[in-house]
């Protein structure tokens, strides 16, 4: 039991530190979108010229958007197997629950991502109030747009936190915690981050324009993060892409929290354990010396005892009929 869930807990940490790296690199490279920068020079003021970037010729990620996309998707697939895992019929991340299934992609994640995106890049919501949107979880928060652990694809039990805990009854006196549950803080923040990222509505990173030839006002074919120039757009994009970096971070803190909590446990039991082999042992001991002892040497050493007793119980009987006449005739 405890093996498979640490080994899941290990790979489950393992994948979001290769999924962080991936995002602090991400950042380091380039604009991350085809091509070339659009200027614009407002019409109605003939005698200044900005050239104001607002924006690209094409919608079009970059290379290493797209592969930052895939590892997204594949790690977000990898990760909820991860979560699922079992020993036997039993669902090792399910709590209490343990014959229901932790973790279930319905979509829905990815619808409410897409509609938030869509929301972020109109202006209808902020980009501060996105961030919030991505990191709460809470359904009691009056928050109609948080990422609740239902949207995310947690099972009944997990979302509403009836879920229970598990224990391991190692002797008469002791019961230790085994609980680990799928949507741990931790995993759920590796999970939403890994969902946005591999979202199709998040490219383009700035606005497709074009500038129309007629009026010589821009057009935007397809929208990117909001803002009113490039340096805007980009601004915003990695404002939320920090953010969730930052979680992913913290996120990987708490497994490792998870997984020190179940060393520890494991740590234990298998203190307890040796204990009770060690009591075993003494008591296998004294069965052995009663039950395996050699019979011949157990006559002697009964018929010696026998000897003895007798020749106690005639010295005990000479001494209680002791008088003056015996002991003048001894």
């Amino acid at each position: 039991y405890f093996s498979v869930t640490l080994n899941a807990i290990e790979e489950f940490k393992v994948q979001a530190e290769n999924f962080s790296n991936a995002l602090v690199g991400f950042t380091k490279q380039g604009s991350h979108q085809e091509g070339d920068v659009v200027y614009y020079d407002d019409p109605l003021t003939l005698d200044t010229e900005e050239n104001t970037p607002i924006g690209y010729t094409t919608n079009t990620p970059d290379g290493d958007f797209k592969t930052l996309q895939k590892l997204a998707g594949d790690i977000f697939n990898f990760l909820t197997e991860l979560l699922n895992s079992k020993d036997g019929d039993r669902y090792l991340m399910s709590g209490a629950d343990t014959l229901q299934k932790p973790i279930v992609d319905t979509g829905i994640l990815d619808s409410a991502l897409s509609t938030q995106i869509n929301d972020w890049k109109s202006g209808t919501i902020t980009t501060d109030e996105f961030i919030a949107n991505l990191q709460d979880r809470s359904v009691d928060g009056g928050n109609t747009d948080a990422i609740t652990d239902t949207v995310i694809g947690y099972s009944a039990s997990l979302s509403s936190g009836g879920a229970g805990k598990t224990f391991v009854r190692v002797d008469k006196a002791s019961e230790l915690d085994t609980t680990t549950l799928a949507n741990d803080r931790g995993f759920r923040d590796i999970l939403v981050a890994a969902a946005y990222i591999k979202s199709g509505n998040l490219p383009p990173i700035a606005d497709q324009v074009e500038i129309d030839a007629t009026t010589g006002l821009p057009i935007v074919v397809d929208e990117g993060a909001p803002g009113a120039t490039l340096e805007e757009m980009q601004e915003n994009f990695y404002s939320v892409f920090r953010s969730l970096s930052g979680m992913v971070n913290r996120a990987i803190d708490d497994i490792d929290q998870q997984r020190f909590r179940l060393e520890s446990t494991r740590a234990r039991m298998d203190e307890i354990k040796t204990s009770h082999q060690q009591q075993q042992n003494v008591l296998l001991s004294s069965i052995s010396n009663i039950e395996d002892v050699d019979q011949d040497d157990v006559a002697v050493k009964l018929n010696a005892l026998q000897i003895q007793l007798d020749a106690s119980y005639r010295v005990t009987a000479r001494l209680q009929e002791l008088s003056l006449v015996n002991f003048i005739g001894v």
